[in-house]
């Protein structure tokens, strides 16, 4: 079973940065497209980003759009989420997810591989 990892959560003051990487220890990141999801207490899985492994395009829901930035690292197999300008409404879980690279959607039912999430804070 492949599973990805997320890092670089945290407490962060609005108006503040963080910047959260999906890596993938055994298999090769670049064969999928990759995603980054977030969930909130009581809401839905949601997409945030997500970049398409067949053309390097991206998306982005527009509630994040200007604020976020996702990239993708082949040589050290990771893809990053730059975000800047947090809200107190970005607080959630945040997760990656692998899907088949032909795809740039950011519904979560079309991922296949996820990671256990790392926490976002954004409060002051």
């Amino acid at each position: 079973q492949k599973q990805l990892m997320e890092s670089g959560g945290g407490l962060v003051q609005p108006g503040g940065s963080l910047r959260l990487s999906c890596e993938a220890p055994g298999f090769t990141l670049d064969d999928y497209t990759i995603g980054w999801f977030r969930q909130a207490p009581g809401k839905k899985r949601e997409g945030v980003s997500c970049h398409r492994a067949s053309d390097g395009s991206t998306a982005y829901a527009d509630s994040v759009k200007g604020r976020f930035t996702i990239s993708r690292d082949v040589a050290k197999n990771t893809v990053y989420l730059q975000m800047n300008d947090l809200k107190a409404e970005d607080t959630a879980v945040y997760y990656c997810g692998a899907g088949p690279r032909s795809i740039a959607t950011l519904a979560p039912f079309l991922y296949d591989y996820w990671g256990q999430g790392t926490q976002v804070t954004v409060s002051s």
